[in-house]
């Protein structure tokens, strides 16, 4: 972000499952259960090259065993941009996670957790594809977990600007939980669609667990309303 700019986020995600991913990465029937979470995200530049971010939020949920309802996971971190030309953008960040009276990790009971650290580099670049402006963009990240099981993260995205004033996202979020007898791994697709009114934009879309070992086949709705100034 540029000196000055603030981007803030205000999102609503929805999380069901019926079945679960098992040791295989098979399909099994488990009880339902549901998740949803209202969060705000927002980053702020600091300098030509420090951002600030950071994330709250509120969450509730209930499967057969448990219901849960209070405030959602606090994050706070420094992004820096190490490498920066006119379309590739290469940077690292550096944060920390408060755990949330929900579900902490989708694979873990709610509650489950305490504070983690988070290690991230981040790449994207922009370009065309057919005349119109495209741009992708890979993140790997470590998070050092109290409570939980240590995990490394990769997300992917591939954005699109069909036409003037709209944004297609396809996003993959992928990830593993360290561990022995149990290595909890999921591979989630969104795809959602952004429609820009000036200094705001609504994204809405769709997410769902596409493969996995030892955690919930998740799927549900996203809804953001974003606002730059």
């Amino acid at each position: 972000m540029a000196p000055g700019e603030t981007l803030a986020i205000l999102k609503y995600e929805q999380a069901g499952a019926d079945e679960a991913f098992d040791d295989l990465g098979l399909r099994v029937a488990m009880p339902s259960r549901t998740d949803e979470q209202v969060s705000l995200y927002v980053e702020r530049g600091l300098t030509d090259r420090l951002t600030l971010q950071g994330k709250l939020g509120w969450t509730r949920g209930e499967d057969a065993f448990v219901a849960y309802e209070g405030r959602g996971p606090v994050e706070l971190g420094l992004r820096y941009a190490v490498l920066r030309g006119d379309r590739s953008v290469v940077s690292l960040y550096a944060g920390a996670v408060l755990a949330g009276e929900g579900r902490n990790a989708g694979y873990a009971a709610p509650g489950a957790g305490t504070a983690d650290l988070e290690a991230r580099l981040l790449a994207g670049r922009s370009g065309a594809f057919r005349g119109q402006p495209v741009f992708a963009e890979v993140q790997l990240a470590r998070l050092d977990r109290s409570g939980l099981p240590d995990e490394t993260h990769l997300d992917l995205t591939l954005g699109m600007e069909p036409s003037p004033g709209w944004l297609t996202l396809t996003q993959v979020y992928a990830g593993q939980a360290d561990g022995a007898a149990m290595s909890p791994r999921w591979l989630k697709l969104e795809i959602s669609a952004v429609r820009s009114f000036g200094d705001w934009r609504l994204q809405a879309g769709w997410r769902e667990s596409v493969a996995g070992r030892d955690s919930p086949a998740e799927r549900g709705l996203v809804f953001a309303v974003w606002r730059s100034f």
